[in-house]
């Protein structure tokens, strides 16, 4: 019998320790430690939890064939799209979020339409309850999908063993606990036990799965940060669940793409994929509002029109106030200062609120120049036509730059029914303007910029 032994585990990195520590010394956070038991396997009752063990010897890289493998379609363009093309056969996905941002319906509508057979295993909810949150979504369910309520991975893979699933769910790997573990469900070393085991099961048997986790009050992804190592794909979903739309980031994909984002609406019967998302983006609004710009943006391979609104006004209460919703705080100081320093626009003793219209976060530099036009248009109280847009960089010198991928962004505005488009003058070598029926007007200061707009 192996011995029992209690060990400290840091919350938040894993670390391992002997003794409680008041620091941890690999992620450096203070008061992280937690006591857990922990039995140590011997190596005459290790089993392998129902999968096959095969021995590996070494081999050359000259002599190992390449082969193209064949993703499986989900049938959704949004989440083939933050997978780079599809799911990998045998990789391991982790989708995390905020509760009841729609982890659980997207994952069970992939099993209620895939036309293979899936394991949908649940460690928080009955079959009853699957069942009725599935007759919402849909009435004609085209997937063979079996449902499975049960959190030891013992119990799960010798289930998946007789089943032999094509694609497998676990809905939550927080509720999972292994025997190899006599910790509790969701300490740090039952996740990554069940983690490891999971993973070995996927890589064996060429079985792709889908875990769901949970996050923590800052955000993060509640577990140790190597489980975001251990896994082949991380997901983000983010979005207010007070509003309707989702987005879904990629933040590390080993088959594809970091930088794409998928786009749900939550609707009564499920999520709803937003084909065109430059729509929902741009708000419907009558007559001319101040401070309001539209700015072409690159989400992946995805061109999008976001739009931009500013708010400048007297600051009331001595110290003037700088907030940003979807937008880097520090970016806008350093462009209030530039139009403050290079422009003479008087900003030191005003009020200054910018948000992204949608509930999107921008990081892309070619917001700048749509980002100072709104503040300008918010501070003089003068409209910008809805049929102009933006796209270049601005510098510390109050020159334009020029941003990568134009013509996407071009094309994206003309698709939309945009007239006029602004950019840098340096972006116009080798972009073919004939070909586009927009009007692209090019300068190389931000000051020209604003004497064509408001004179």
């Amino acid at each position: 019998m192996a011995k029992v032994k209690s060990t400290y585990f840091c919350q938040s990195c894993g670390y391992e320790s002997a003794k409680w520590l008041g620091k941890c010394p690999s992620c450096e956070a203070w008061n992280s430690f937690v006591e857990e038991v922990v039995q140590k396997p011997s190596k005459n009752d290790w089993q392998t939890s129902g999968t096959s063990k095969k021995s590996n010897t070494p081999k050359p890289i000259k002599s190992i064939t390449s082969e193209k493998i064949s993703r499986i379609d989900t049938l959704d363009t949004e989440l083939n799209r933050v997978l780079g093309g599809g799911i990998v056969p045998g990789s391991v996905i982790l989708i995390a979020g905020e509760p009841g941002i729609g982890k659980s319906t997207l994952m069970l509508q992939i099993g209620l339409t895939l036309n293979c057979k899936i394991l949908y295993v649940s460690g928080e909810e009955s079959e009853q309850q699957i069942k009725m949150r599935a007759d919402r979504m849909t009435d004609n369910i085209k997937g063979d999908c079996f449902i499975l309520s049960e959190t030891s991975t013992q119990k799960i893979f010798t289930q998946a063993e007789q089943l032999a699933p094509d694609l497998m769910i676990v809905d939550s790997i927080q509720t999972l606990h292994s025997d190899q573990a006599e910790s509790s469900a969701g300490s740090v070393s039952q996740v990554r036990q069940c983690t490891a085991e999971l993973i070995r099961y996927a890589k064996e048997t060429a079985t792709p799965i889908f875990l769901v986790g949970h996050i923590t009050k800052d955000g993060a992804i509640a577990g140790p940060k190597v489980l975001e190592h251990m896994v082949d794909t991380v997901l983000q979903f983010e979005g207010d669940r007070h509003l309707t739309y989702r987005i879904l980031r990629t933040t590390k994909n080993r088959f594809g793409s970091t930088s794409e984002l998928g786009i749900y609406e939550m609707i009564g019967t499920g999520l709803r994929q937003v084909s065109n998302p430059s729509e929902i983006l741009i708000s419907q609004k009558e007559g001319d509002l101040t401070g309001v710009t539209i700015g072409a943006t690159i989400e992946g391979n995805r061109p999008l029109m976001i739009e931009i609104q500013s708010l400048v006004s007297t600051a009331a209460y001595g110290t003037p106030q700088r907030s940003s919703t979807g937008f880097d705080s520090k970016r806008l100081n350093m462009l209030l200062a530039v139009l403050e320093k290079r422009c003479g626009f008087r900003l030191g003793l005003q009020d200054v609120f910018l948000n992204m219209a949608g509930g999107i976060k921008v990081e892309d530099p070619a917001m700048d120049l749509s980002v100072c036009c709104s503040i300008i248009s918010s501070l003089e109280e003068i409209s910008i036509s809805d049929k102009a847009c933006f796209a270049a960089e601005v510098g510390l010198g109050g020159e334009l730059r020029t941003v990568n991928r134009l013509d996407n962004r071009i094309a994206e505005a003309e698709k939309l029914g945009f007239e006029t488009i602004y950019i840098s003058k340096y972006g116009l070598k080798g972009l073919d303007t004939s070909k586009y029926k927009l009007k692209i007007l090019s300068f190389s200061k931000i000051n020209d910029v604003f004497t064509d707009l408001f004179g």
